[in-house]
């Protein structure tokens, strides 16, 4: 059952792809770029991958998986992933997605990014972490089937709206520079964001660490767009 530990965790997968997946998969994106012309229309906005590089993935989530249940015991599989491209100028602020509706299932338990190409100055990702009591909502879990009871549950903050200002928050923040072919996997109740791009690209994949009852969804149509913020 999903504790408030569970949601605040981070576990690094080193190795996650190897050279020769990375390459395959930035091909296939590639590619898919080359075909569609899709340029985000904001820094949020990402780009679902086509099967080729989706099955690449989601193997290589199989064999994370009893590394990745280390620190998510709970996890039960991963949702499609989304590729996102930053440019130059491009940020995004610190956001916080938390557990959605209470009676969704499965449950988004935590989010993994992969860096395809990191940009050559900024466009580093981080997680800030605080004793903040104004991050947590009053709504506590009772015993059910997916919730360890008294598991608490932090406000949904976007990076425009929310009943929190983080900028106003005193956190710790923890810049993440992962080696190549590196995957991070961390809590869907922790405080993240993407520093400026100053030169270069910053090329992510990210996908939903999912638990509780439910299936893995299918992933749309490849040229399909997602309104959520991509970290």
């Amino acid at each position: 059952m999903i504790n408030t530990s569970e949601t605040l965790a981070v576990q690094t997968i080193e190795n996650f792809l190897t050279v020769d997946e990375t390459a395959q998969v930035t091909k296939v994106v590639d590619d898919q770029l080359a075909t569609t012309g899709w340029v985000p229309a904001h820094p949020s906005e990402g780009l679902i991958p086509p099967g080729a590089a989706q099955e690449i993935l989601s193997d290589a989530i199989d064999r994370a998986m009893p590394v990745i249940r280390r620190a998510f015991p709970s996890a039960a599989f991963a949702a499609p992933w989304l590729y996102h491209d930053l440019r130059p100028g491009d940020v995004i602020r610190s956001h916080v997605h938390g557990m959605g509706d209470p009676g969704d299932r499965p449950v988004r338990l935590a989010r993994v990014v992969f860096n395809l190409q990191d940009a050559e100055s900024g466009g580093e990702f981080y997680l800030d972490t605080s004793a903040s009591e104004e991050l947590w909502t009053d709504r506590v879990a009772e015993s059910d089937d997916v919730f360890a009871p008294g598991t608490r549950f932090v406000h949904e903050v976007t990076a425009t709206s929310g009943p929190v200002a983080l900028d106003d928050v005193t956190a710790t923040r923890w810049v993440c520079r992962p080696p190549a072919g590196t995957t991070l996997v961390y809590g869907a109740q922790l405080i993240h964001g993407v520093t400026p791009v100053v030169a270069g690209r910053a090329r992510k994949l990210i996908t939903d660490l999912c638990a509780g009852p439910g299936t893995r969804p299918e992933a749309p149509q490849p040229h399909s767009r997602s309104p959520r913020a991509p970290h």
